[in-house]
């Protein structure tokens, strides 16, 4: 190998590199421009949503969020117990609960029935995360935030243009959290996004990123705010990345598509699974083995890192985490946010991606797998010169 195969790195084109140095001879490169404005209003419409606030990034954007809906002390949010920890750390900067419950173990995303069963009269919001790109079951979600009273905030920091019931994620509740940070389908470098249809909400968290500083009179303050504000040099990025999705979408279903052919009839192997009334953003190719342990599974990625192919485990469950021990409910069990998370890996599928480098993958992936699936006929292509010129 003549270098490593990243899991991910941004595409950044003649057209990001204009839009950026635009922003930069205006003088507007701080939290005020007009690509502040530009951003902000493409995505809402891309969203199908009323409004859209940028923010500082995605962490910042689910803290906002719930801040604006007024959780705080003795309030519970639940969460699904496999997800970057961003999601529970929001919760945690309000000195609310994170009450953490399992997941599906096909979308991965949080399962609503465990929801409904960690629901008490403390339980004040649900945050459902499209987990590696697809969309939670936002139905039986909502139908349970109706009926509790409870507030419905997407974590939709990994799933930019997944589509649930032909809605796209960002207008599948109350409000949704997104992430532009560099490993995204698009980026701004660091920052993120809440879309909503609430004027209400939008007009308390605009508020409230700005210093909670009065409208009408400037310098004045009547509460304690954040400054969670996105620079114009960054959304200059992002109105650019943005043009772009639907080229980032397409092609991150074809490397997907690409590896289910080629390790299609590996039968312990499972790729990202998509329910049919969904799309995924497939912001993470997700490679699981049947049966596997954590420590089998850290063999195959150093096997990999051995062959110039950089690959990640799942996230680890938050209940697992030092911090959130005290919050780790023992009679609320995740058994299976405990079998994927040790199970599962993530592989290369950044937008500038090659089919040989594609192939070149898979065909490293067989030679580790096959000895175990003697007599099966593997769907996988002729090494050429290109594939081999990767394998040094």
């Amino acid at each position: 190998m003549t270098r490593l195969i990243p899991i991910s790195q941004p595409s950044i084109t003649d057209l990001e590199i204009a839009y950026v140095t635009d922003a930069v001879k205006s003088g507007w490169v701080s939290s005020q421009g007009e690509y502040i404005e530009a951003f902000e209003r493409s995505f809402a419409d891309y969203c199908g949503t009323r409004y859209a606030l940028s923010t500082a990034n995605g962490t910042t954007a689910l803290h906002l969020a719930l801040v604006s809906y007024g959780v705080g002390v003795g309030d519970e949010v639940i969460v699904p117990d496999l997800t970057f920890v961003a999601t529970a750390n929001a919760v945690a900067y309000v000195n609310a609960k994170p009450v953490f419950v399992d997941v599906d173990p096909d979308t991965l995303c949080i399962d609503p029935y465990h929801v409904e069963r960690a629901i008490t009269v403390n339980t004040k919001a649900i945050i459902a995360v499209h987990l590696y790109g697809h969309p939670a079951d936002m139905d039986a979600l909502r139908t349970l935030a109706q009926q509790y009273n409870l507030h419905l905030i997407e974590d939709a920091a990994e799933a930019h243009g997944a589509t649930y019931r032909g809605q796209r994620a960002g207008n599948l509740g109350d409000c949704a959290a997104f992430s532009f940070y560099g490993n995204k389908l698009i980026t701004s470098g660091e920052g993120g996004m809440l879309t909503t249809n609430d004027e209400a909400f939008y007009q308390r968290a605009k508020y409230l990123r700005d210093h909670a500083m009065s409208p009408e009179r400037r310098y004045w303050h009547t509460e304690v705010g954040y400054n969670y504000r996105m620079t114009n040099l960054q959304a200059a990025l992002g109105v650019a990345q943005l043009k772009r999705i639907d080229d980032f979408l397409a092609k991150k279903r074809s490397i997907f598509e690409h590896y289910c052919a080629y390790l299609q009839n590996i039968s312990k192997l499972r790729l990202n699974f998509v329910d049919p009334c969904s799309s995924s953003s497939y912001w993470m190719v997700c490679l699981q083995i049947d049966g596997y342990s954590e420590s089998q599974r850290d063999h195959l990625m150093a096997f990999l890192k051995k062959r110039g192919i950089d690959s990640r485990p799942y996230f680890y469950p938050l209940s697992d985490l030092p911090m959130y021990a005290e919050y780790a409910d023992r009679a609320i069990r995740t058994p299976v946010a405990h079998t994927v998370a040790a199970q599962g890996i993530n592989l290369p599928s950044y937008f500038d991606l090659t089919n040989a480098e594609v192939d070149y993958i898979c065909q490293t992936l067989v030679r580790y797998f096959v000895p175990a699936e003697r007599g099966v006929a593997l769907a996988t292509p002729t090494l050429n010169a290109e594939i081999l010129s990767l394998a040094g």
